[in-house]
């Protein structure tokens, strides 16, 4: 069964007046999931915060030093777009524990997938900082804790709009954690190139596709088949999580893409049947970005379905898109990890 993460810890991080990142977002997805009957379909699971270890495997002490002596039971800033009220530190300790403990519980079959609907959101997070509304890497916390819990690789995909430059720093030495980003590109926060493709010892366990602004759901779908189901087949994770962010949708105040409720459905499908092939079935999709409503709780309804539906084959290999700037950009990733020896494989025909 799936496990899903709904608190009401999550809108105490209070954001100030006309801020985008607004419990609003949180209670738009409780109430969408609520609609689709996420009772019955799937098991509630309480909120914990997660250890000081926990947080000191993808955290420096300095970070989480300085953050226990700023935010707890106060106001302020932490960069220019993120900020923190009396709630936040509760709030942002339960979101990366109760985001770690739900993979956990699908790494060990406790669970069959998982659903985190957490805030803050995390992936922007580095080791040494906070930005872009993130202060703990909730999906990082997670991918380490499964690799402390026995699990040989854990693959992280991340479809929000912006590039989680903050997983990609935390694991960008490390050849057992598989990064894989579609983003609007250029964009905040700026990184994300094709030629981002790991250290030394973790060449190709990066893999970065930036899409023009104004793509949509066939461009999406291209990026899954020609580059992110090949490498996930080839690496095969014990655990494969997702950032989930809902920015991409075609209305989102914040961002150019156009995707639609659609082609979200059609992503998570996709990486059921892939977690399915290659990883026993076990992902957990992790709330990130996402700043119109109805994209945000339509976004997500769409994630429930395609994991407690019944199980699907993965589709026909849709051909590279027609969109000039977005084929040059697949293109791009894929040679830029040939041309480093990391070549990713060809989309298998049949699936």
């Amino acid at each position: 069964m799936l496990g899903y993460i709904l608190d009401e810890v999550f809108s105490n991080h209070r954001s100030p007046s006309g801020h985008p990142e607004r419990p609003a977002r949180a209670e738009a997805v409780r109430d969408a999931l609520n609609a689709a009957s996420i009772a019955t379909r799937a098991r509630h699971v309480a909120t914990r915060h997660a250890t000081e270890d926990e947080i000191l495997r993808v955290h420096s002490v300095a970070y989480l030093e300085e953050l226990i002596k700023l935010v707890p039971g106060k106001s302020g800033w932490l960069d220019a777009d993120t900020y923190f009220s009396p709630g936040t530190w509760e709030a942002a300790r339960a979101a990366a524990g109760s985001t770690v403990q739900l993979a956990v519980d699908v790494l060990h079959g406790k669970l069959a997938q998982g659903l985190a609907v957490v805030r803050p959101p995390g992936h922007h997070a580095t080791r040494d900082h906070a930005m872009g509304f993130c202060l703990l890497n909730n999906v990082a916390a997670a991918a380490a804790a499964a690799r402390a819990q026995g699990a040989a690789r854990v693959a992280i995909l991340d479809w929000d709009v912006h590039h989680g430059n903050g997983t990609q720093d935390i694991f960008w030495d490390d050849p057992d954690v598989l990064y894989l980003s579609v983003h609007q590109f250029p964009f905040y926060p700026g990184s994300g190139a094709p030629t981002e493709i790991g250290g030394t010892g973790a060449l190709g366990a990066t893999v970065n596709v930036g899409l023009p602004g104004g793509c949509g759901d066939a461009e999406y779908a291209a990026v899954f088949d020609h580059v992110f189901l090949p490498k996930l087949a080839a690496f095969r994770p014990d655990l494969l999580l997702i950032s989930a962010g809902f920015d991409a949708f075609q209305h989102d105040p914040l961002a150019g893409m156009r995707v639609t409720r659609a082609g979200f459905a059609a992503m998570a499908h996709r990486l059921r049947a892939a977690a399915d092939r290659w990883s026993a079935g076990r992902v957990v999709a992790v709330l990130e970005g996402g700043y119109d409503l109805d994209g945000l709780g339509g976004g997500m309804t769409e994630v429930l379905s395609a994991f407690t539906g019944p199980a699907e084959s993965l589709p026909a290999i849709v051909p590279l898109p027609s969109h000039i700037v977005a084929r040059a950009a697949i293109e791009g990733t894929l040679t830029a990890h040939r041309n480093a020896g990391v070549a990713i494989p060809e989309p298998q025909v049949a699936r």
